[in-house]
């Protein structure tokens, strides 16, 4: 058995391989659709021996398959969001303490303690759907804040100025956690000059405006703002981990959490650190689902595990995951 100890105690990249190999194991004999997917590519327990001989699940199963390693019950279930009339992707959760765990834990990681904080988040395309992962997390560090102004903000954008400015003036530390169009949409309407604010961007248009690189996006954000970094999160429904980015999009994921750049080309090889790639991602945290999960990012690692996300896949060029589907 797998405790939770064994994952978020994790201390050395010895015992984060030794730990990794026993939950693939665990997965390979609990979770039928992923034993399938092993079996398919001539992987079971037995011949794999090697992080990078673990087969990733490509993300796209959790949108046509039950992806489940436990046989609980479902207590709750987080659902991507996707444009009209295409299918999204659920993620069944057996054991939400899990993710609760996770996202405390990765949070204190590296902002230290919540209550430190008040917790603004600027979230309306998640906050106008049912079974966003990413509601319940923020909607969470409001609550274990503690502090009388944290909250979340739909549309209501001048309420949101005059706080921001009011606790920033007064010295209060405060994470205003917004979706990328809605940060946008804010520094219109308000120039900031913010001295104890945390700005983390959670990625997206969502359709509202036109997609930007990063070095674009984050140099407007700064200067909307007055601060000289922007923040990241790096999360996804499919996923119970995030990895966080303290500034100029590199981002470094929690003990349990790890990521590996796949060949574009062939998706069971691996490039060299500073090439870019898919990105696959280990978290342990998603013990009762798949820990092995190869996304639709592109992105590059470097020496240090931190990582960059450069953009997607085109659906249409996935190269290497069409075989991979069942």
């Amino acid at each position: 058995m797998i405790s939770k100890e064994d994952i978020f105690q994790i201390g050395s990249k010895k015992e984060f391989e030794k730990i990794t190999l026993k939950v693939f194991r665990h997965q390979y004999d609990t979770n039928l659709v992923y034993q399938q997917f092993c079996n398919f590519l001539k992987k079971d327990k037995n011949n794999v021996k090697s992080l990078t001989e673990i087969p990733f699940l490509p993300i796209q199963f959790f949108k046509s398959h039950d992806v489940l390693s436990s046989p609980e019950a479902i207590q709750q279930t987080f659902t991507s969001s996707g444009t009209t009339g295409l299918q999204t992707s659920k993620h069944l959760v057996t054991d939400v303490s899990w993710y609760e765990m996770s996202y405390r834990l990765g949070f204190s990681e590296f902002y230290g303690n919540i209550e430190d904080y008040c917790v603004l988040a600027l979230l309306p395309s998640y906050l106008e759907r049912e079974g966003s992962s990413l509601i319940y997390m923020v909607e969470d560090l409001i609550q274990s804040s503690n502090h009388q102004d944290s909250g979340f903000y739909l549309n209501n954008y001048d309420e949101l100025i005059s706080k921001l400015i009011e606790l920033d003036n007064s010295g209060q530390n405060v994470i205003l956690i917004g979706v990328t169009y809605a940060l946008l949409d804010l520094i219109e309407k308000q120039n900031f000059q913010l001295k104890n604010t945390i700005i983390m961007e959670t990625g997206g248009m969502k359709g509202k405006r036109k997609e930007m690189i990063r070095e674009e996006l984050h140099a407007i954000l700064c200067n909307g703002f007055g601060v000289s970094k922007i923040h990241s999160e790096y999360g996804m429904t499919e996923l119970l981990s995030q990895a966080y980015s303290l500034g100029d999009g590199v981002f470094e994921c929690p003990p349990w959490m790890q990521i590996l750049i796949r060949d574009t080309e062939d998706a069971l090889t691996y490039v060299a650190e500073g090439k870019t790639g898919g990105i696959n991602v280990i978290d342990l945290a998603n013990i009762n689902s798949c820990s092995f999960i190869a996304t639709q990012d592109l992105g590059k690692k470097y020496p240090n595990h931190s990582f960059e996300v450069l953009g997607r896949f085109d659906n249409s060029d996935i190269r290497g995951c069409n075989l991979m589907v069942i």
